[in-house]
């Protein structure tokens, strides 16, 4: 037996519970791991409330790192002892330990710490993939990125910065905007105080950005599309503030030939190559100290519901981690 969290319905914070579960040997394919620390983020709020559906009752949790304690057959990348990390499906993550599939894990280097990696690898990897893969920037580009003193925020900040890349920022307070230039980002919007639209066409001269990448969603999209400039990408990742509404095909010819994306970091990772490859560059970047991983709040896991309460009003910066 070990504790996790799961829930029977979807809803409130409240509706996680903490409590015993069964842990079985790992079967063909998969792995046990003891969980050194577990990473939070704002996906968990979607499948807790049933945005993201998941059979009932369901787990929660996506990323977390810890030690390999048992290994089925047919596992040949790890072995027992090996110290891992992960993001990815199946849910489960909020637990002190699981059985999983081993072919989501990777090998965690020596010179990164267990609630380091548990802080990163989803938003690290979302950085990797939506910087290198969606929208490959080169450096010497100025582009728009939506809730910058967040935990994907702030990664993109250091990042953006690395590749010599002039990043505009949203934050939603003055604090906020601090932050995220002291990680990188050179221009920041307080949304509270100013329209973001405008500010972003006067920092460019009137020309637009050639990217947006959004996870605000549905209060964001039609002015994230007025920040682009003519065959510019609208990238939304994500749907902090709702899913967004439909819309006509003809918002993006009116607006100079758009183009739209909705990523999903599952699909970048589905080939072990790519998510070895994603993987190996994240670490490089952490371990050269381009990119810091500020953990800037630590939950026991049992008090989860009070984490997912800090995200959801926007009180948290940069990662948080849930401790089992």
């Amino acid at each position: 037996m070990t504790k996790a969290i799961r829930i029977t319905e979807t809803g409130a914070p409240e509706v996680m519970e903490y409590v015993e579960v069964d842990l079985p040997a790992p079967g063909a394919g998969e792995v046990l791991v003891r969980q050194m620390a577990c990473g939070l983020n704002f996906i968990d709020v979607y499948f807790r409330t049933g945005l993201y559906p998941q059979p009932l009752p369901g787990a929660l949790g996506m990323e977390g790192a810890g030690v390999i304690e048992a290994v089925g057959a047919n596992v040949t990348h790890v072995k027992v002892g090996d110290r891992v990390a992960y993001a990815g499906r199946p849910l489960g993550a909020y637990a002190e330990a699981r059985v999983m599939p081993a072919d989501i894990l990777v090998k965690l280097p020596d010179s990164i710490s267990f609630e380091t990696a548990a802080a990163m690898m989803l938003q690290g990897l979302t950085v990797q993939y939506l910087f290198r893969r969606t929208f490959r920037l080169q450096g010497g580009e100025t582009i728009l990125f939506h809730a910058a003193a967040g935990g994907v925020g702030l990664i993109a900040c250091q990042w953006a910065r690395a590749l010599g890349v002039t990043m505009i920022g949203t934050v939603g307070s003055d604090e906020k905007a601090e932050l995220a230039k002291a990680n990188g980002c050179v221009h920041t919007i307080n949304y509270n105080k100013e329209n973001f639209v405008e500010r972003v066409k006067e920092i460019t001269g009137g020309k637009g950005v050639p990217v947006v990448y959004d996870s605000i969603g549905k209060d964001t999209f039609i002015g994230s599309l007025d920040c682009l400039s003519p065959l510019g990408m609208m990238v939304s990742f994500g749907s902090a503030s709702g899913p967004v509404p439909p819309f006509g095909l003809n918002e993006l010819a009116t607006r100079g030939s758009l183009f739209v994306t909705r990523p999903s970091l599952f699909n970048y990772t589905a080939k072990r190559d790519d998510l070895e490859t994603m993987a190996a560059e994240l670490f490089g970047m952490v371990e050269s100290g381009k990119i810091k991983i500020d953990i800037n709040q630590r939950y026991a896991l049992k008090d989860v519901a009070q984490a997912h309460r800090d995200l959801e009003s926007r009180k948290t910066t940069g990662s948080s981690i849930l401790i089992p």
